[in-house]
């Protein structure tokens, strides 16, 4: 199994600290629209550190339902809990449709690389999924490096990485030590274009939730070696990209999505809606990447 292009790494949208299912419905179907080659819901993006199991269940089913397999799956299992993590990733396994599990790096505990590589390696073995890991030391504390991605790498239900370390020295030495089959799929908006062009599958993006053909056409255009216009759409992701990440993750996306019409800007605490400041730069990015009059 090989994932590639551009993933959305989807915001869950709420109304009165309940799930906006409608809402949800319309993201999916914009981001279908605007050519996204998959989607991810449930993970960072989508804030499943304050829902609870079943409310996850319900979104991933949701997505599943209204995808009707258009494009793949990716939904969002981990936590910091080995045993949680692959419980949860089971009851998933069930959903007809989805494609693979998302699991992060666990969190909190700081293991070293040996229990890094058994967490991993138990979700594949017992979760009834592909696992694709998820990288992002910025959240976690802990980094896998290059050798334990390239240890991973070797189970047959591992089948990819989202690398959201920003450490292009780290990714150049993934790059060099995992199998051409190995899906390696950027995880930050800001390293796309280097990461893609390096020869990566593609990305999982916090701004395609707002700009799906911009970062679709970017991925498209690297993976072409058509730099001059992969290095233009590389800016307009990076500006945009600036503003969208000024504030805590998904604050200033779903402050744009409200701006944009599609949805509530509600977010669960200790998460918030944006102030007036963030509106304002949310709206003059909007307004200067041609997204909103």
């Amino acid at each position: 199994m090989s994932f590639q292009g551009a993933f959305t790494a989807l915001i869950t949208p709420f109304r009165n600290n309940e799930i906006d299912f409608a809402a949800l419905d319309a993201l999916v179907e914009r981001q279908i629209a605007g050519g996204i080659d998959g989607l991810v819901p449930c993970g960072t993006t989508g804030e499943s550190a304050t829902m609870s199991a079943n409310e996850r269940l319900a979104v991933i089913q949701r997505v599943v339902d209204v995808t009707k397999g258009r494009v793949p799956i990716i939904a969002g299992t981990g936590t910091n809990d080995t045993i949680e993590t692959t419980r949860f990733t089971q009851l998933v396994s069930k959903i007809s449709g989805v494609d693979a599990a998302l699991v992060v790096a666990p969190y909190y505990n700081k293991p070293g690389q040996r229990g890094i590589i058994a967490h991993f390696e138990h979700v594949a073995d017992h979760g009834g999924l592909p696992v694709v890991v998820y990288n992002v030391p910025g959240r976690t504390v802990v980094s896998t490096t290059a050798e334990t991605v390239a240890t991973l790498a070797r189970h047959p239900n591992i089948v990819g990485i989202k690398e959201a370390s920003a450490d292009m020295n780290l990714d150049t030495e993934i790059f060099q030590k995992v199998p051409a089959d190995f899906s390696l799929l950027s995880g930050d908006d800001f390293t796309t274009f280097q990461f893609v062009t390096m020869g990566g599958a593609g990305c999982i993006s916090v701004v395609s939730n707002i700009a799906p053909k911009m970062v679709h056409d970017l991925v498209d255009a690297a993976q072409r070696g058509d730099l001059v216009n992969a290095r233009l759409l590389h800016n307009r992701v990076h500006s945009l990209g600036k503003v969208l990440f000024s504030d805590a993750n998904p604050v200033p996306t779903k402050t744009a999505a409200r701006l944009l019409g599609w949805c509530s800007d509600e977010a669960r605490l200790p998460l918030y809606t944006g102030d007036e400041a963030l509106t304002e730069r949310v709206a003059v990015a909007l307004r200067e990447a041609g997204l909103m009059q």
